[in-house]
């Protein structure tokens, strides 16, 4: 069975288990990659995976959060470690990452660039983008410069021609690994940094996650959902890569 994130309520808890309760309304990120299997109307989870579901949202809201936020969460924070005033650019910024990014990277005081199709230009802005670029019409790397931390969710070249975009000692940070090539020395020899990413199941980066979801400074953009018996519909709109925001399951 497919998927990671989850939100839902509590039937059982396992010997030991004290941070939830039955009857609990939880959600996170199954441990990825391995631990998949949300795609079910029951699942198993690490009780630490969990946590409580900001009352503000419903679970189709929460289950959309998970994965996608705590990726952004855990590239932004816990390995670019943005600060007030930097210049952060978003690649795909109305996409599932891309969307939570702009508005965690806005939360932590960036100035924040994101690369979108002109008709998700203005959703962008109402998310706290700054800047924006049309990646159909412009190039980026000639668009924009003197940026501290580019968030690379495309992979390919993106990688190579976001180094070009940096301040000294930049940093892209690169979550599409498949077809991303990792770039240490092109990165060395032109003063900045390129690190690949993969995200992990993280109490601590969730309970962030629901604290900015629980004041208002996150909010999920949902592109549609499909009930559990059409997830094969879910993914094949999932795989034309033009979503915007997040697909959920419901059950």
């Amino acid at each position: 069975m497919l998927g990671w994130d989850v939100s839902g309520v509590v039937e059982a808890v396992g010997y030991g288990v004290t941070l939830h309760e039955v009857g609990d309304e939880v959600f996170g990120m199954l441990p990825y990659p391995h631990g998949h299997g949300a795609c079910a109307e029951y699942v198993l989870a690490p009780a630490r995976a969990l946590v409580r579901k900001p009352a503000e949202l419903d679970h189709v809201q929460a289950g959309a959060i998970p994965l996608a936020a705590l990726t952004a969460y855990q590239a932004l924070v816990d390995t670019a470690r943005v600060r007030p005033g930097q210049r952060v650019l978003v690649h795909a910024a109305a996409g599932g990452v891309g969307h939570f990014a702009v508005q965690i990277a806005r939360s932590l005081g960036a100035h924040v660039i994101g690369t979108a199709s002109a008709p998700k230009h203005d959703l962008l802005r109402q998310l706290g983008a700054d800047e924006l670029i049309d990646y159909r019409t412009q190039d980026f790397d000639r668009e924009t410069g003197d940026i501290d931390v580019v968030l690379d969710t495309v992979g390919g070249e993106y990688a190579a021609r976001s180094l070009r975009t940096l301040r000294a000692s930049g940093l892209v940070v690169s979550l599409v690994g498949i077809n991303t090539v990792a770039l240490p020395e092109q990165a060395a020899a032109l003063g900045v940094r390129h690190r690949m990413m993969l995200v992990e199941a993280d109490q601590t980066g969730m309970l962030a996650v629901a604290d900015l979801a629980r004041g208002g400074r996150l909010r999920p953009v949902i592109e549609s959902t499909f009930p559990l018996e059409q997830a094969a519909k879910g993914h094949d709109l999932g795989d034309t890569g033009r979503a915007t925001g997040k697909i959920v399951l419901t059950v």
